[in-house]
């Protein structure tokens, strides 16, 4: 007897995208018209989620095509990935508020949550989500990509992406900070203000719901959701770590010590940043060894201790234009890569300065530390640790990433190596 789940798949009631069984004009009767349909709980099923299909099948096709040819050209098919990737982006949105628009109940808060993907989720690096994709391709064997799985891969990159921008606006309202992929922060906006706290969690929501409509029928999705929440529960820790080190209005400079600066880049930034991308495509892979994984993390974590110090750097000494965002580090009292640096290396009476400067809001206490810094030569430090650094990391590599392929992780460290933004 068929298995249900295959009769489903033959007559195209199926919501993961797959180009082979999704129908198209056949003999169908009234199931050509959606008005009559809807009257049938059975058949309207059926009409939505050919509709699904069509949906999230069409893009993958042409992703899978671009995606494979031109193989040897690396830097050509990561601009096209990129490319497909962004433009994908329009798929998430409609699988998210289509059917919710004109809903008598629901229809105007999922019309804020489109304002709230359309505005938060875009203008960043998209390294994250790109990784998902990437990886993946790396780690299978091309006779195995295909436009389905290449599919999945795509939204799960975008549900990365998805996790990112609920902690990028969770985080500027804890900041007050200004600016964010080069305009005013949500929270900013005129008329929302800390509704942003709720739309936030909205952002986080459509993680789960876009991995369930995705990959509910595969083996890994239950990896797939461990991940994401665990690394979710790490991040929210490394930004606890953050804020109790540096309570607003009680600058404590004993508090900035390496260590704990280590902890917070770890928890608030490593996992996310680096691992999670990875490990998904791992286990898209099918790859779900605990030593694969282990591997893995050791070299992703040093990767994201890496990246955060580039961006402590750059929130100081970085080009607003081109980061997108205007630093805030030092008026919010963050245990920031420099200031420890600065502490390793003042004098008491550098010290009291900073002592008396930092956390402070004026603008001419901020340049003050910032003077301190220059006089302390901390870019000269910076250059030279990133250099140290980046050899560090690529001999990590070739130490510990077999039997995954170097070239994931490599990939990587030369992205984000002698970056500006």
């Amino acid at each position: 007897m068929m298995p249900l789940s295959r009769w489903l798949r033959s007559v195209g009631v199926f919501l993961l995208p797959a180009p082979c069984w999704v129908p198209r004009e056949r003999s169908l009767g009234l199931l050509r018209c959606p008005s009559l349909v809807r009257g049938c709980p059975v058949l309207g099923a059926w009409h939505g989620a050919r509709c699904w299909c069509q949906a999230w099948t069409e893009e993958p096709r042409a992703l899978y095509s671009s995606l494979t040819m031109n193989g040897d050209q690396k830097s050509d098919s990561y601009a096209q990935a990129e490319q497909d990737f962004i433009q994908h982006f329009s798929q998430i949105v409609k699988v998210l508020t289509e059917d919710g628009m004109g809903h008598p109940e629901t229809g105007d808060a999922i019309a804020r949550l489109k304002e709230v993907l359309e505005y938060n989720v875009t203008g960043g690096k998209y390294n994250r989500g790109l990784t998902v994709l990437t990886a993946f391709r790396e780690l299978v064997e091309p006779s195995e990509q295909d436009a389905e799985s290449l599919g999945r891969a795509l939204t799960v990159g975008w549900c990365v992406e998805l996790l990112q921008a609920f902690f990028l606006v969770s985080d500027d309202i804890i900041d007050s900070s200004l600016t964010r992929r080069g305009q005013i922060c949500w929270y900013q906006k005129p008329g929302i203000g800390l509704d942003a706290v709720n739309d936030a969690l909205l952002l986080e929501a459509c993680v789960y719901r876009l991995l369930k409509l995705c990959c509910r029928q595969q083996p890994y999705y239950l990896n797939l959701l461990e991940l994401f929440l665990q690394t979710s529960y790490q991040t929210e820790i490394g930004q606890t770590l953050d804020l109790i080190t540096a309570p607003k209005g009680n600058v404590d400079l004993g508090r900035f010590t390496e260590k704990r600066y280590k902890s917070i880049v770890k928890y608030k930034t490593a996992f996310y940043s680096f691992y999670l991308p990875v490990a998904a495509s791992m286990y898209m892979a099918g790859i779900d060894g605990e030593k694969e994984h282990a591997s893995a993390k050791k070299i992703l974590l040093q990767m994201g201790e890496f990246f955060q110090i580039q961006d402590d750097y750059l929130d100081l000494f970085g080009d607003p234009s081109v980061t997108g965002k205007i630093g805030t580090d030092i008026q919010d009292n963050k245990c920031s890569w420099l200031v420890v640096q600065c502490l390793q290396r003042a004098s008491p009476g550098q010290r009291q300065l900073l002592q008396e400067n930092y956390g402070q809001k004026e603008p001419e206490k901020v340049a003050r530390v910032k003077a301190l810094y220059e006089e302390l030569d901390l870019p000269a430090v910076f250059a030279q640790y990133e250099e140290h650094s980046y050899a560090r990391l690529m001999g990590l590599i070739e130490q510990c990433a077999s039997p995954l392929p170097q070239a994931v992780f490599q990939g990587l460290a030369r992205k984000i190596y002698k970056r500006k933004k």
